[in-house]
């Protein structure tokens, strides 16, 4: 093995065992600035609080033809799956009448 292929692989061995070092330090480091549970707690009402007042928000009367529409398609979506439904139902008797008259 030449001269280089030493110094590079001793290079390499103390590479390798400062890193783990250098990343239990920065663990160390990160753990002693991470706030406290509350203070994130605090900031996290905080910045949710900025966030609701960059929302604009309906007027009333945005909110009632909202409202009567969202009335409207469940009241229509009803009457289909009711729809449905009766006819499900009346395939379903018809087929069994069909196989099992004496029922």
């Amino acid at each position: 093995m030449s001269e280089n292929e030493k110094i590079e692989q001793a290079g390499q061995a103390d590479a390798a065992k400062s890193a783990p070092a250098k990343a239990d330090k920065k663990v160390k480091d990160e753990k002693k600035s991470k706030p406290g549970f509350f203070a994130r707690v605090a900031k996290w009402f905080k910045e949710m609080k900025s966030e609701l007042k960059k929302v604009q928000w309906p007027g009333w009367k945005q909110v009632a033809k909202n409202t009567g529409i969202v009335i409207a398609c469940v009241i229509v979506v009803g009457i289909f799956i009711w729809v449905f439904d009766a006819l499900a139902n009346a395939i379903v008797q018809a087929l069994l009448n069909l196989f099992n008259p004496g029922a």
